[in-house]
């Protein structure tokens, strides 16, 4: 089976727990390091599943890997390549597919409770969970993009997760290992602070209390959706 691509937009924003997922059931990846200048490949088609990790950078930037990474996104769609997105890559895919990327009206850094919507798709992609604590760090937000369906919100943020037909697109943040939230409290204090004032917002004491049981937690609802994502994968040649 070809290998899944996985495109990293910032150092500290790698696949975490994602690639933890592939390697356990010994699914070859391999990560494009956007940040260090790697090129975007053109043709989908060479991979079984992409994969589009977070950023501080906003989709709508004129970075020079954004477009094709968009024009990506689009080809996966047309040849039936599994794409999955985590907040950052979840925009990617919103706007790939026809979706708006813009402020949302409330900063989200921390533990939040999402919502699983009530439908057949929903219930294919979380099973009977209805509610779960996610992580969260964004300050923009996703539209649901035409033909897709939207499958979890929380109180601060309509649109959590869509999904269009083996294409994932998620604000929330379900990749998430101990140590990559340590590192990124550390990384944003600055933003906290400036942010306090956000109810969506928590102190970094608050983000690390009882995190051991906390990212279990996480991991067994990423372990439910990265298992039906990984269904869908192409397994030519």
């Amino acid at each position: 089976m070809k290998p899944i691509a996985i495109f990293r937009c910032s150092r500290t924003e790698g696949p975490g727990y994602f690639a933890t997922v592939l390697e356990r059931r010994s699914i070859a990846w391999k990560q494009f390091a956007l940040d260090e200048g790697q090129q975007v490949p053109k043709d989908a088609r060479a991979f079984s599943g992409m994969a589009f990790m977070g950023g501080p950078m906003s989709v709508n930037d004129d970075l020079p890997w954004i477009a094709p990474l968009l024009e990506l996104v689009r080809d996966g769609l047309r040849n039936d390549v599994p794409t999955v997105g985590h907040c950052l890559g979840g925009q990617l895919m919103s706007k790939a597919f026809g979706g708006v990327v813009a402020a949302a009206p409330v900063k989200e850094i921390g533990w939040g409770a999402v919502r699983v919507a009530e439908n057949a798709v929903a219930r294919e992609w979380f099973g009977d969970m209805q509610t779960f604590l996610s992580f969260h760090w964004h300050g923009e937000t996703f539209t649901i993009p035409p033909g897709a369906t939207r499958l979890a919100s929380s109180s601060h943020c309509e649109n959590q997760a869509f999904a269009i037909g083996k294409h994932l697109g998620m604000q929330m943040h379900v990749e998430m290992t101990e140590e990559l939230i340590r590192t990124w409290c550390r990384g944003g204090a600055e933003e906290i602070a400036a942010s306090k004032a956000s109810p969506g917002v928590q102190s970094p004491d608050r983000i690390q209390a009882e995190l051991e049981s906390r990212v279990a937690d996480l991991h067994a609802v990423a372990d439910r959706i990265y298992d039906r994502w990984l269904e869908g994968l192409s397994r030519g040649s």
